[in-house]
C-alpha cells in the first residue's frame, strides 16, 4: 500500500470536492444571505478522537464552500435569498431548476455541519433528564442507539450523514442520507447526527470508518443535544 506524506494527505482532503461537480471549494466568498458560523470551541477541543487539522479543514474549507456555492446559487434569484434555510431545503421542489442541485447539495451540506458543529466539544458519557427517557422510549436505550447508529453510518455507500430525528412531540428515530441529503428536505427536525463522509475522518482513520465512529461518541456534548430536544419540543429548532 502507497502511504502518502501527511503533507499530502491534507492537501488532498482540502480540495477532494472539487472531484464532485456544484460541491467544488469555492475561491472566493461571493457574500449572501447565508454564513458561516465559527466552531464553538477550539479545533483541538475534540482530540484524540477528532484532530485539529480535521476540523480546521473540514470546517474551514468544507464548510465554508457549501456557504460559498449556496450563496452564488440564491443570488441567481433573488427571491430565493429571503428564505430562511429550512423553508429552502423543505421546498426543494419550487427552486429553479438551474439551480436547485446547487442549493440541495450546498443548503444541505450547510445546514448539516452547522447542526455537527454545535452537538460536538463535549466529553460523551450518557444522555440524562428528559432526553435519556426519550432515548430509552423510542430507541431501545443509550447502548442500543450507539449500536445502532454505528450500524447505520457503516452501511452509508461512500458519502452520507447517519441523523436522530425529532418530532414536535419528542419522539426520535433513526436514519441516514446519502450525500449532503437531510431530512430537513422532507420537513423534519435533526436532534443529532455525524458526517461519515471521509474528509471527516481520513487523517486519523483512513478507512477505518468503524472506528471513527465508535470514537465520534466521546466527543458528543449531551447538554447541546437535549438544548436542542427542548427547542424541538418548542417549536423553535432550526437547522
Amino acid at each position: 500500500m502507497i502511504q502518502l506524506p501527511r503533507r499530502a494527505l491534507l492537501a488532498m482532503l482540502a480540495g477532494a470536492t472539487v472531484l464532485r461537480p456544484r460541491l467544488g471549494l469555492a475561491q472566493t466568498a461571493p457574500g449572501g444571505p447565508f454564513t458561516l458560523p465559527p466552531l464553538p470551541y477550539p479545533a483541538a477541543k475534540n482530540q484524540p478522537h477528532i484532530d485539529a487539522e480535521t476540523m480546521e479543514i473540514h470546517h474551514g474549507k468544507h464548510h465554508a464552500a457549501y456557504v460559498n456555492n449556496l450563496n452564488a446559487a440564491v443570488a441567481k434569484h433573488g427571491d430565493l435569498a429571503k428564505k430562511p434555510l429550512t423553508e429552502l431545503l423543505a421546498g426543494l421542489g419550487s427552486v429553479p431548476e438551474d439551480v436547485r442541485t446547487a442549493v440541495r447539495n450546498n443548503g444541505g451540506g450547510h445546514a448539516n455541519h452547522t447542526m455537527f458543529w454545535q452537538i460536538m466539544g463535549g466529553a460523551g458519557g450518557d444522555p440524562t433528564g428528559e432526553l435519556k427517557a426519550a432515548i430509552d422510549r423510542d430507541l431501545g436505550g443509550i447502548a442500543k442507539l450507539r449500536e445502532d447508529f454505528n450500524a447505520a453510518g457503516g452501511r452509508v455507500f461512500g458519502s452520507g450523514w447517519v441523523f436522530v430525528t425529532v418530532t414536535k412531540d419528542g419522539k426520535l428515530a433513526l436514519t441516514a442520507r446519502p450525500n449532503q441529503d437531510t431530512p430537513l428536505m422532507e420537513g423534519q427536525r435533526v436532534l443529532m447526527g455525524n458526517d461519515v463522509w471521509e474528509h471527516a475522518y481520513y487523517l486519523t482513520y483512513r478507512n477505518r470508518r468503524p472506528d471513527y465512529l465508535k470514537a465520534w461518541w466521546n466527543v458528543v456534548n449531551w447538554d447541546k443535544v437535549a438544548e436542542r430536544y427542548a427547542a424541538a419540543k418548542a417549536g423553535t429548532l432550526e437547522v
